[in-house]
């Protein structure tokens, strides 16, 4: 029991890393409609302010596997956790700092490199310390902690706007937005001191004797011997192969398949309707501009609940089929969306639209591209790979984010064919080809060890 209770709390100090992913990029949402008016924004500059901070998460992915490997995962948080409380600070724009857009910018980057590192070495912590029967359900506490960063920022945000006039949440309540990110990124800050180093890095550092040690501590005694067995016999294989080739059929063909798995869950449109919510809201669904941060907040507790039923059945029904399941949901959810918008007819069909296509990527593309990158490729590739895969998903969140914005005030989009339409029929056609590769190319991971995953590859 003691060492069941010390595994879900070091978890759930690591998934304090999805919390603040979800958060920070949350909050922009909450804060771009003022801060567009405060600046007096285009369209084009707005993409830019939102998307910027996908430039810090692209670097800090890609600069993610290099870390994880060198100092280990445990001090790649730390220095994420540090990056999200500068940026938070920094993106409120102090009084003593210039009222500015490019600063504004700097330091959403230097928040998204927070991100960035954070998305890589989280899930990929939580995988090293789970046991094989539990993995799926416990990287799936990344993802929750994710939506309900986006939960509370969106409540946070409602709540500081609908305390001050539409001129003072323009002129300072946005800042007050941004500044609430110290709170929980000062406390992931400081918790990280206190949870252990993964113990499967740890074997790769040829420190077997501290590993053991922290396997002894969250399984207990019989399964860490049995972890530590595989995890050594696993070392000792790979030893006795060449060096790592990422440019042979075998490595690249795995690290391609995680990679494009990684960008098409972008590709489905969740961060257009994340990030642009409230336009969409009120553009397409014809909502105030009183009710667009109240209608964000249901959305987030969609998002909620249904990562909670994911998380209860990634292991219990496999990564496989949630895929299918959800992918039906969102193209199901986007038709009812894409239709009403193309025949005029905006209202509560809309909104159950955008409420299913939430739904059915919570349950889906949401955890289980964590879950299947965190724990697919082998262990002597698994940092460099997985920081990879993490890289193009944010380099295919900027693209969504910066063009999304173009796209939907288009004449093309606007004109009489579309009506406002046209992104959503666009988001489904990838949905569908996400449904082709999972069933072609992805392979079921679901109660296997992550040494034994490696002999699915092999």
């Amino acid at each position: 029991m003691k060492s069941k209770t010390f595994l879900l709390l070091i978890t759930s100090v690591s998934a304090l890393g999805g919390f603040l992913f979800g958060f920070d990029t949350g909050v922009i949402n909450g804060a771009q409609y003022y801060l567009s008016q405060h600046f007096d924004l285009d369209p084009a500059l707005k993409g830019w302010v939102v998307g910027s901070a996908l430039i810090g998460c692209l670097v800090g992915a890609l600069s993610a596997g290099y870390l994880s490997m060198k100092i280990g995962r445990k001090y790649s948080l730390i220095i994420s956790a540090a990056l999200f409380t500068i940026s938070a600070w920094g993106s409120g724009l102090p009084s003593f700092l210039p009222d500015s857009v490019s600063l504004l910018v700097v330091f959403r980057i230097i928040g998204g490199l927070g991100i960035g590192i954070a998305s890589m070495s989280a899930p990929m912590y939580i995988a090293e310390i789970a046991p094989s029967h539990k993995r799926g359900t416990l990287v799936t506490f990344y993802q929750l902690a994710i939506v309900i960063g986006f939960f509370v920022v969106f409540l946070v945000t409602y709540f500081i706007g609908d305390k001050l006039s539409v001129a003072e949440n323009i002129s300072f309540g946005w800042r007050r937005m941004f500044w609430s990110e110290l709170i929980p990124s000062s406390l992931f800050l400081v918790l990280l001191f206190f949870v252990p180093k993964s113990p499967r890095w740890l074997y790769l550092m040829q420190r077997p004797e501290e590993g053991y040690g922290t396997l002894l501590k969250i399984h207990g005694s019989e399964l860490a011997k049995k972890e530590a067995r595989q995890i050594q016999d696993s070392i000792d294989q790979n030893l006795e192969k060449p060096k790592v080739n990422f440019f042979s059929k075998a490595i690249l063909g795995i690290i391609c398949i995680g990679t494009v798995f990684s960008m098409l869950q972008q590709f489905t449109g969740i961060n257009a309707v994340l990030y642009y919510g409230s336009d969409i809201f009120e553009k397409a669904l014809g909502f105030g501009k009183e009710d667009v941060l109240l209608q964000q907040i249901l959305l987030a507790f969609i998002n909620l609940i249904f990562t909670f039923i994911a998380m209860f059945s990634v292991d219990k029904f496999g990564r496989k089929p949630l895929v299918y399941i959800g992918c039906v949901g969102m193209i199901i959810g986007f038709l009812l969306l894409g239709v009403s918008l193309q025949q005029q007819n905006v209202g509560l069909v809309s909104l159950i639209g955008v409420l299913l296509f939430i739904a059915s990527f919570a349950m889906s593309m949401g955890p289980v591209v964590w879950v299947l990158l965190s724990e697919m490729f082998p262990n002597r590739i698994r940092s460099a790979a997985m920081s990879i895969a993490v890289a193009a998903q944010w380099a295919s969140n900027y693209v969504v984010s910066q063009f999304f914005p173009v796209v939907s005030e288009s004449e093309t989009n606007m004109n009489s064919t579309w009506n406002g339409s046209l992104p959503y029929f666009i988001f489904i056609g990838f949905i569908i080809l996400i449904i082709v590769f999972t069933y072609k190319f992805l392979p079921e991971t679901k109660n296997k060890s992550l040494e034994e995953l490696e002999d699915i590859w092999d």
